[in-house]
């Protein structure tokens, strides 16, 4: 089953945004053909986020999309905050604790109505949660995952990204079309394509034939990156504004992409490549977003699960004025 990369954002300010989340969750669901148990689920899931946004943080964002756990659908949600964080997360997940007079049933409830549960707090910084319902349980290997959001107004966007997987490692692409709106939309869609078509090639040959896919659209801007597991190396190739870095505990090493626009004037496709660490991640992202320098400043992040990594950098460095996307690829524990 073939799903859509694309974020749903839903701004959470008062009571009425949480019932349009859950719609929003709904009508993912009935797209994905997720049955009516796990579709109860989602809106329960949905709406303890949404009031728990109110409640403790004065408001934030629902982040909602569709996924596809080696063919088993799912509907991921990430609640965003920037309130006053969690002292203690531990006892936040206890039943029958609260801090703002309420059951104290909220974070347990979502944990147990999810296949896969994580979050990422710090006082004073706001909180971040993770929660899946539906898919399969996550097993060992390369977990790949991102957020990729229109731009204020619009109702497609002009990011993309793709991924192909094998047994020894993935390729990941992410696109931004010139602009945004549905031309640029078109030029990440051709883009797309021609990452799927170019099968099993390296990442320089697959952004040529990106390039000469994008001839017919008005052009943009990608990255190509390939984690391969037997030589632990990360090789990539990039043209235009397609950031990429491989992060190891607090130190950040930049994948470079190259002047250009994509189906109209590149001079030459290079590619280099970097050692894939123990322990490490790659990110990729789009210039909807600022540069993420380095995770000093997120104490036990690079443990989290890449979706959650991927929510707590869109939330930090989302400009907030362009189509924007950030992808997370790491190595699960076996």
């Amino acid at each position: 089953m073939a799903v859509s990369h694309l974020t749903t954002a839903v701004a959470i300010d008062d009571p009425s945004q949480v019932a349009q989340a859950r719609r929003a969750g709904a009508a993912l669901a009935r797209a994905i053909g997720l049955d009516e148990e796990r579709t109860g689920r989602l809106a329960l899931v949905v709406t303890e986020s949404g009031t728990n946004l109110l409640r403790h943080a004065g408001g934030g964002q629902i982040l909602l999309r569709a996924v596809d756990d080696h063919g088993a659908p799912a509907i991921e949600v990430l609640a965003l905050d920037r309130g006053p964080g969690m002292a203690n997360v531990g006892r936040c997940m206890e039943d029958g604790y609260s801090t703002a007079g309420g059951a104290g049933t909220g974070l347990g409830a979502m944990r147990r109505l999810s296949i896969l549960f994580d979050l990422y707090s710090r006082q004073g910084h706001g909180t971040v949660i993770l929660s899946r319902v539906g898919g399969a349980a996550p097993g060992p290997g390369l977990v790949v995952e991102g957020v990729s959001v229109a731009a204020p107004g619009e109702e497609v966007c002009g990011d993309a990204w793709d991924e192909e997987r094998r047994v020894d490692g993935v390729s990941i692409l992410v696109v931004d079309g010139l602009g945004h709106g549905p031309a640029a939309a078109a030029a990440a869609a051709a883009a797309v394509e021609a990452f799927r078509q170019a099968c099993g090639q390296e990442p320089a040959r697959r952004l040529q034939a990106i390039h000469d896919a994008m001839r017919s659209t008005r052009g943009g801007a990608a990255g190509v990156a390939d984690i391969d597991l037997r030589d632990r190396q990360v090789r990539f190739a990039g043209v235009g504004n397609i950031g990429a870095a491989v992060l190891a505990g607090d130190a950040a090493r930049f994948l470079m992409s190259h002047n250009g626009t994509l189906g109209h004037t590149v001079r030459k496709i290079h590619q280099v490549s970097l050692p894939w660490p123990p322990r490490g991640l790659l990110v990729m992202y789009s210039d909807g977003l600022a540069t993420p320098r380095e995770l000093g400043g997120y104490p036990g992040l690079t443990e989290r699960h890449p979706s959650l990594v991927a929510g707590v950098l869109w939330r930090d460095l989302v400009r907030g004025r362009d189509d924007s996307t950030i992808v997370v690829a790491k190595e699960a524990a076996a």
